[in-house]
């Protein structure tokens, strides 16, 4: 957006708002009008009312939003204010101005004042979790809560959903509204931040549970040190295949812990509570890392050496049996796979084709390792086969474990196979899958035993539609080439 050109200066200007109402059934906003919101205990907010039954003006009932999960019921509320109705503009273009009223003041009439308006440039950020008044470089009014964007410069004001919000490059200037509880816990965690960083300036290490020293390596190589003895291919690197832990201070003294991340600017230590000495924690390594350890048996993983190539055609010469028109052509713009050293380990790893970076595929054994490599090949050949014809089984109200069935349709490919395509969804997410027909299942002469083999494949308890409901839909069975 633009910059603006307004001339007043922020550090004097006032707005003033005249025309605030009460909260009684007949004098309510329209349904989603944002409001300027005096509450019962005195404080100041904003929100969008959502009234339970908008056509039902006798009855005070509904909620002001201002978030995903974060409403004012309308019985908190004292009195509302339209924001949504006001340009500000020609005022603020006016060099000497320092009041600007929002709506008549008349005598007697309710008024309240807000003032402190910063523009929001430079450092001149609200805190995090703050609700706030804003004035638009439109010169329109808004509200909204200040989340600022992780790792960029700048934020934006969530004003109903979490998709609903003004970015900071509309905002001109702020001021903070009362303080509510979501800002309140927000304070409280930044308190706690800053005592935990203050404690953790100079951790202490309990002598008893850190015996040798505060390195998490040094317990590491010990528990490797066992796992040699079962496992002799045991490696550090196969070890920490299994979420690896850490040693990190935690009110004032050193832990060990599962490194969970950052979560909201705050690393996610989940303290290891097992024992109270150095032993009993690498006895628990020991055991936490086994089975990583014992899946990663060179022997079953490279059985059939480590030439890729090898692995490669294995997979390619079983996917062709049913997709019959693969070519290696078809590959080309997928994922890509080798054999590498990693971290002294040898790994199979993968990449998208137009990548450079590498990743660890963990597999147990080559046949684990073909089989991934195989559904890959199978949805590049699918790509590759273009739709010529579809068929919508027509169903009522299916639920498959708590998801709505949406959609099942039939395609017929170019070369003469079928695939089909099951969606499901609840009111707030959904997804699809697809599933190719193998020529197996067209292998049967009757459509009955067609069906009873295309159930293996796609089963009615799972993706909704049972042999019942398919065996008499006749033109799915013209359609499938069984009338």
């Amino acid at each position: 957006m633009e910059e603006v050109m307004f001339k007043c200066d922020i550090t004097k200007l006032k707005l003033s708002f005249n025309e605030f109402h009460d909260a009684v059934a007949k004098d309510m906003p329209e349904y989603g009008s944002y409001c300027l919101l005096e509450l019962k205990d005195g404080r100041y907010t904003a929100g969008q009312w959502h009234p339970k039954n908008y056509k039902d003006k006798k009855k005070l009932e509904g909620c002001f939003g201002r978030g995903t999960a974060d409403t004012v019921d309308v019985n908190e509320v004292a009195k509302w204010h339209a924001l949504s109705c006001y340009d500000l503009s020609e005022c603020l273009e006016c060099e000497d101005i320092t009041v600007i009223n929002m709506g008549e003041k008349k005598e007697g009439s309710y008024s309240v004042r807000f003032d402190g308006f910063k523009i929001l440039k430079g450092r001149s950020y609200p805190k995090e979790e703050q609700f706030c008044l804003l004035i638009m470089k439109d010169g329109t009014l808004a509200a909204g809560r200040w989340n600022k964007w992780r790792g960029h410069k700048g934020g934006w004001f969530i004003y109903a959903s979490a998709l609903s919000s003004h970015s900071s490059d509309s905002v001109w200037a702020w001021t903070p509204l009362s303080t509510d509880d979501v800002f309140a816990a927000e304070e409280e965690r930044e308190k706690e931040k800053a005592l935990e960083k203050k404690l953790n300036k100079n951790p202490v290490a309990d002598p008893n549970l850190f015996k040798y020293g505060t390195d998490i390596e040094v317990y590491y190589e010990k528990a490797l040190e066992k796992l040699k003895k079962e496992y002799p291919w045991a490696s550090l690197a196969q070890m920490k295949k299994k979420q690896p832990y850490v040693i990190a201070p935690r009110h004032g003294k050193y832990i060990f812990g599962l490194d969970n991340g950052v979560f909201y600017d705050t690393r996610e230590i989940r303290e290891w509570t097992g024992g109270s000495t150095a032993d009993e924690f690498i006895d628990f390594l020991y055991e936490y890392t086994k089975d990583a350890v014992r899946d990663s048996d060179p022997d079953e993983r490279f059985k059939f050496g480590k030439d890729i190539s090898v692995y490669l055609d294995m997979a390619f010469n079983n996917v062709k049996k049913d997709y019959t028109w693969l070519d290696k052509k078809m590959l080309k713009k997928t994922w890509q796979y080798d054999i590498q050293q990693v971290n002294g380990d040898t790994e199979f790893v993968t990449r998208y084709y137009d990548d450079f970076n590498y990743r660890v595929v963990d597999c147990r054994s080559a046949e684990e390792f073909i089989k991934y490599v195989e559904h890959d090949y199978q949805e590049a050949a699918l790509r590759a086969n273009p739709v010529v014809a579809s068929y919508d089984v027509p169903f009522g109200h299916i639920e498959i474990h708590g998801w709505n069935l949406e959609q099942y349709r039939f395609y017929k490919l170019a070369s003469g196979d079928y695939k089909v395509m099951v969606q499901a969804g609840d009111r707030v997410t959904g997804g699809s899958r697809d599933f190719f027909i193998t020529p197996h299942c067209f292998e049967a002469k009757t459509y009955g035993e067609f069906l009873d083999r295309y159930l293996e494949i796609v089963p009615g308890y799972s993706f909704g539609l049972g042999k019942a409901d398919l065996i008499d839909d006749a033109k799915l069975k013209k359609f499938l080439g069984y009338a």
